[in-house]
């Protein structure tokens, strides 16, 4: 990708080349999925002169129902400022929404004493909207990553873009959510397009062979293999029950494949989600896995020899393409993202699941997902998200006006 929209302009430093402070930059995450996006961002950070990093890890980054990944953290050596206790045991909305408010009350107390000049969070989960409202209450600056994309199936959607409008930087995968996000009122100077950090993770890593996967999982990578991610579509009033059933009854139609899967994250109902993976893997132990996490470097490693993706997972739609693997994408959970021409959109039926791997099968269009271009970038923003970040001119960026569109 090329460097940043010459419509944004370019961080102001401060005038006259005086020394500053260092800058302290907080940045938060809550679990496995956006730790692996943070990951590359995190390196930059902690490198740069004049920047002290504050990290804080909370959600499902501390559950060891969903593999306490905070151990991830710890082995990349990173230092850890807090850790915020928020999520109860709990499967319902109401037990998300007070695990919310868990949030807020113990963001209140971190950021209350870390003070950071800048907050950073990623996407659109709660445990971000904890933190976000919690900054802008304490007129902490918010740079948001991942801003003005869309998601129609879920929740996820109004938080998204919630944060968007509490934040002062953002930082947007290509050009289509610049546009939305400038939609929203942003000021065009403060949203810059500089793809999706993911893809930094995945020319980071060395990523597993085939047979060093196979020996890491317990399971020989037979073809076809599918890596199966499924998460509850939470503004569907349905139980994601009867959905993942049918899913999981489409996979039946592929009796020799070998099916790698992980579980949803702690969402409305995910754990409804997992029992039912977990018994369909318990039922085919000769050829399915189940895993709380992968990890970054084993499941983006699980992309790369996968056949097809299969799921409702945003990797699907940003990570593979650029890895070349063709995705089967059901139901309405991703509706609204660009999607890339390797990746086949089923609706949430049996019959169709089974039409949509079948064509993302063939050698066809296998060679098709091999050839696709990248619609998120090169694998190389975060050290431009690291950049913006040390040299933004911060002083009044809490005075935020409307950008009226002519």
């Amino acid at each position: 990708m090329a460097a940043e929209s010459a419509q944004q302009g370019s961080p102001r430093g401060r005038a006259g080349g005086s020394p500053r402070a260092r800058r302290r930059i907080c940045v938060v995450t809550g679990g496995r999925a956006d730790y692996g996006l943070l990951r590359e961002l995190l390196r930059c950070l902690r490198s740069t002169d004049g920047v002290t990093l504050q990290l804080i890890a909370t959600g499902m980054h501390l559950s060891p129902e969903f593999g306490a990944t905070v151990r991830a953290i710890e082995e990349d050596r990173f230092a850890l400022d807090r850790r915020i206790e928020m999520l109860l045991s709990s499967d319902s909305d109401v037990g998300a929404a007070k695990s919310l408010g868990l949030g807020v009350l113990g963001f209140a107390d971190a950021l209350g004493e870390l003070r950071p000049d800048v907050l950073v969070v990623l996407g659109d989960r709660f445990e971000m909207l904890a933190a976000a409202q919690v900054a802008m209450l304490l007129r902490i600056p918010i740079a948001h990553i991942h801003g003005g994309e869309a998601t129609h199936g879920v929740i996820d959607d109004a938080i998204r873009h919630a944060i968007t409008k509490m934040a002062h930087l953002h930082f947007t995968a290509n050009e289509v959510y610049r546009r939305r996000v400038v939609q929203l009122g942003e000021r065009p100077d403060r949203v810059y397009t500089v793809g999706a950090p993911g893809l930094d993770t995945i020319r980071a890593l060395e990523l597993l062979s085939r047979e060093r996967l196979e020996e890491e999982i317990g399971l020989r990578l037979e073809h076809p293999t599918l890596l199966v991610t499924y998460h509850p579509v939470t503004l569907e009033r349905e139980s994601p029950e009867p959905a993942v059933t049918r899913l999981l009854a489409a996979l039946d139609a592929f009796p020799q494949a070998t099916v790698v899967m992980t579980m949803p994250n702690c969402d409305t109902a995910g754990r409804a989600i997992a029992r039912c993976l977990q018994a369909y893997a318990e039922a085919r132990p000769e050829r399915v896995r189940v895993h709380a996490s992968l990890g970054a470097l084993r499941y983006l490693s699980a992309i790369r020899h996968a056949d097809v993706v299969v799921g409702n997972s945003s990797s699907g739609i940003i990570e593979a393409p650029f890895l070349g693997t063709p995705t089967v994408d059901v139901g309405t959970r991703q509706q609204g993202r660009v999607a890339a021409d390797s990746v086949v959109h089923a609706a949430d039926a049996e019959e169709a699941i089974v039409a949509a791997i079948q064509q993302a099968l063939t050698p066809e269009f296998s060679a098709l997902a091999r050839r696709c271009p990248s619609l998120y970038g090169d694998g190389t923003a975060s050290a431009r998200i690291a950049r913006i970040l040390c040299e933004a001119d911060l002083d009044g960026i809490l005075l935020k006006g409307f950008f009226d569109l002519a």
